[in-house]
């Protein structure tokens, strides 16, 4: 027992422990910093998944309502930036009016306005299909 307290005193006495702390920082800040940038990393996709759900969701909800695009536009944006502050997810509102954009443009519920699209029975729009074997075939006279 006297040889250990004796080696823990020359630790202490010595300024040993002062190196072996300063070596130990050295070695574990990267290994910190990266744990610290990943668990940024994944929080931030996290939340970005979060943001692509919401807006999805509210723009969804608001296709039917009797309002002009702008007003269904300026109320998705404030129900997505309300959802997300309520949740401690802090996003300014460019990127919550980008995500409510690229949620209208992608949802199926809305129409397009591509010339090339007819409505259907909802409104909608779909493409025009032609049924296999109906498609006429290409004259290579005709291609110059």
């Amino acid at each position: 027992m006297k040889t250990v307290n004796d080696i823990f005193t020359w630790i202490f006495q010595s300024g040993a422990i002062a190196w072996l702390f300063y070596f130990g920082i050295a070695i574990a800040k990267p290994w910190v910093d990266g744990k610290i940038k990943h668990a940024k990393t994944a929080q931030q996709r996290e939340a970005w998944t979060l943001l692509e759900q919401v807006t999805m969701t509210s723009v969804n909800s608001l296709v039917s309502s009797d309002k002009s695009g702008s007003q269904k536009f300026l109320e998705a944006s404030d129900q997505v930036q309300s959802y997300l502050a309520d949740h401690g997810v802090h996003i300014d509102m460019k990127t919550v009016q980008s995500a409510v954009q690229a949620a209208y443009e992608q949802s199926p519920l809305t129409p397009t306005t591509e010339p090339t699209k007819k409505p259907d029975k909802l409104g909608q729009k779909e493409p025009d299909l032609v049924p296999d074997g109906k498609a006429k075939a290409i004259d290579p006279k005709e291609v110059e």
